[in-house]
């Protein structure tokens, strides 16, 4: 299960541009490790024959295994049923009028792009217009098309630039597409690259994209952005912008509001902290004077909209970390829309015109706020939906004001509320009990951790498991980029393990947003160990209570969770017996010269800094592995496709321990991206896989 992200409109933009990317400058270099060093390097030449030939053998050996034990193909008709049900909420952006949907199933799997108007969206029609059949047009095109993504041009919204991206990979093709025409065949089209688009009108557009490896920063980002007009080429628009090779990139932005596009640069100069530069109407660029460590979060009635990761102190004003504020750029001054409070915490900030909305985590639980500026400042409002769960803002319709919010909790689906401007929530659709939820429960306990620290964790499972005593258990973490891991429903972990006798952890260590700016910053760089600690007390804490034991105990992570994974294999093999470790940073000695892994120096710290290689000598699970140590057998997880975090860490990884004589499974999808899947059926397997795997190490019988 990884973590949910919302997204959405430009402001996407700037949410990448405020989380993602980072170099951090070193003051005193240290020797890096030779090549020599290293005898596993050619298993990152990600399409190199001899490198292929390995993960296909590892592939072959680790399928013909989990696929051969009886509860495979029963665990795969049930992912794939979830994954493709026509019960399933079609989730909505609402935009003009419309309810745009991305939808795959069994027979669309790369998936439809459809609309309704909103209002028969929320009468619960089902009667959707077609805007794009991306299995059609993949077909027509004979490309392996994934869809990434829409960015159309308001106010009318027909004209559009739709992200492709070739199996799933971050970098992506752009295209114009006038809905109810097609394509436009010499509009505003980019190669495949990493890149950022922002609509100014209907023939300029903001630009960041690749043009030779000079307008890159070295994390592989856009440095440069331009100002895009229809008819000429992109390698002739002149540049507004340049950022340095050492950012994490440039992006470009614009905000809706009063009629007109207001356009503007995110300039990342490490993974959390940005300049942001707005475009005035004579072309120049000028400053906003943010802090550094903060988030664009929305523009309403004149203002800016701050969601801060430090301290902030304007005006003889100081306004706390995790606060969101409003700064008006004409008078320059700043009002305060809500301030944190301990074990309180905003989770997202949204915005219509006119209105602000907080989601908030009190203790993990979810609660959702508006705000509506008057003379005498901000009017707060409580939306009354559902107590104790995780809400989850899903659209914004920026001219109306009205939203799409989601309530869910580990055991009650998923139900997609209407709230229309200044009215109650309504339900619209609720998502079937995929699995059998009868004597379920959730509990939440703590456990502390090393240093004293109260760490929180989620225990889901029957409630006759738990009173049975120690039962197989398979715990998930994640611990970075200010991510929080929330008690949502999984459809497919209910029904794949919950009811087939498991249990599932949810662990909130540092390095999550769970509790705000803090207690992520608890865990950045050389101070990661708490990270781990805390995980582990997680653990500890499970055994002594008698819910599992470690012979019944696996963990699961991926991305900065798959490092998790690795670290917990090497630090503390006696405490586990199974490791599913996904799409993984493992060589930390090399992350920062392998694909986007410079831009999370910001996180982890740098190879090139001798304290901060120090902390990461000790880590690094590449490094760390031994010949001598008995470690539970792994199973390794990636893609081929994945050109954010690099194959090369789980295939050395995997390699390494392969010579060393340890035991391990490994299997590399040669599709999906950092999702290690590219369509529903592909995930339905990865799910199958990981279930047997557990349910084989930790001795879990499927009912």
């Amino acid at each position: 299960m990884l973590p949910k992200n919302f997204l959405r409109s430009s402001l996407a933009v700037l949410a990448v541009a405020t989380t993602a990317i980072s170099i951090t400058h070193a003051q005193e270099e240290a020797p890096a490790m030779a090549e020599s060093d290293d005898p596993y390097l050619w298993l990152e030449e990600v399409e190199g024959e001899r490198a292929l030939e390995w993960v296909r053998s590892q592939n072959d050996r680790t399928l013909a295994e989990l696929q051969a034990s009886p509860l495979y193909e029963g665990l795969l008709e049930e992912a794939r049923a979830i994954l493709t049900s026509d019960e399933r909420i079609p989730g909505a952006a609402l935009r003009g009028g419309y309810a745009y949907n991305f939808w795959q199933d069994e027979t669309n799997v790369r998936g439809l792009w459809r609309r309704m108007t909103t209002k028969d969206y929320v009468a619960g029609k089902s009667d959707w217009d077609t805007v794009l059949d991306l299995d059609a047009l993949a077909e027509e095109e004979g490309e392996n098309w994934v869809y990434k993504g829409v960015s159309c041009l308001a106010p009318a919204y027909e004209r559009c630039i739709i992200t492709l991206s070739r199996g799933g990979s971050d970098a992506s093709v752009r295209r114009e597409y006038i809905i109810g025409e097609g394509f436009v065949e010499d509009g505003f089209n980019l190669a495949e690259a990493k890149a950022g688009t922002a609509w100014l009108d209907a023939d300029t557009m903001l630009v960041a994209t690749d043009l030779g490896e000079d307008t890159k920063t070295d994390s592989g980002y856009p440095r440069l952005v331009q100002l895009w007009e229809r008819g000429t080429a992109i390698e002739d628009a002149p540049v507004i912008f340049e950022g340095e090779k050492s950012d994490v990139g440039s992006f470009p932005f614009s905000v809706w509001a009063d009629g007109k596009y207001t356009g503007g640069v995110v300039r990342a100069r490490t993974f959390y902290e940005s300049d942001y530069n707005t475009l005035g109407e004579d072309g120049q660029l000028f400053a906003l004077p943010l802090p550094a460590k903060s988030s664009y979060s929305g523009y309403v009635d004149g203002k800016v909209i701050v969601s801060l990761q430090e301290d902030w102190e304007i005006g003889g004003e100081t306004y706390k970390t995790g606060s969101v504020v409003a700064y008006d750029p004409e008078t320059e001054k700043t009002s305060l829309i809500f301030a944190p409070s301990d074990r309180v915490a905003v989770d997202g900030v949204s915005s219509s015109e006119d209105t602000v909305f907080v989601s908030l985590l009190d203790n993990i639980n979810g609660k959702l706020l508006s705000f509506t500026p008057t003379r005498k400042g901000w009017k707060k409002k409580e939306i009354a939906l559902p107590e104790n769960g995780v809400i989850s803002v899903s659209s914004v319709d920026d001219e109306t004001g009205d939203m799409l919010v989601y309530y869910e909790n580990p055991t009650t689906p998923e139900t997609l509320f209407y709230v229309k401007k200044g009215g109650a929530p309504r339900a619209l659709k609720s998502t079937p009990d995929f699995f059998n939820a009868e004597g379920m429960v959730t509990k939440q306990y703590e456990a502390t951790s090393t240093d004293g620290t109260k760490i929180p964790y989620f225990v889901i499972a029957k409630e006759s498991v738990l009173e049975a005593g120690p039962a197989p258990t398979v715990q998930y973490g994640y611990g970075g980029f200010q991510v929080s891991i929330l008690p949502q429903y999984s459809a497919t972990t209910g029904k794949l393990w919950l009811e087939n006798g498991g249990v599932y952890v949810i662990a909130n260590i540092r390095g999550g947003g769970e509790f705000g700016p803090e207690w992520h910053q608890a865990g950045l760089k050389t101070n990661r160990q708490k990270i781990y600690d805390d995980f582990y007390a997680v653990s500890e804490d499970l055994i002594a209570k008698g819910i599992t034991t470690s012979d019944q105990l696996g963990i699961l992570g991926g991305s900065n969770g798959g490092l998790l994974m690795g670290v917990a294999m090497t630090q503390r093999p006696d405490l586990y017996k199974a490791i599913g470790i996904g799409v993984p940073l493992l060589d930390m000695l090399r992350y920062d010269q392998l694909l986007a892994g410079a831009s999370w120096v910001g996180e982890y710290g740098s190879p090139s800094i001798p304290e901060e290689r120090a902390f990461l000598e000790k880590i690094s699970p590449y490094h760390n592995v031994k010949e001598d140590v008995d470690y539970p057998r792994a199973y390794f997880f990636t893609s081929t496709k994945d050109d954010r975090v690099h194959p090369g860490h789980a295939r050395k990884m995997a390699k390494k321990m392969e010579a060393q004589g340890h035991p391990f499974l490994y299997y590399e999808n040669i599709e999906g991206g950092h999702g290690a899947a590219a369509n529903q059926e592909q995930q339905a397997k990865r799910l199958a896989l990981q279930y047997v795997y557990f349910a084989n190490l930790l001795g879990l019988d499927a009912e």
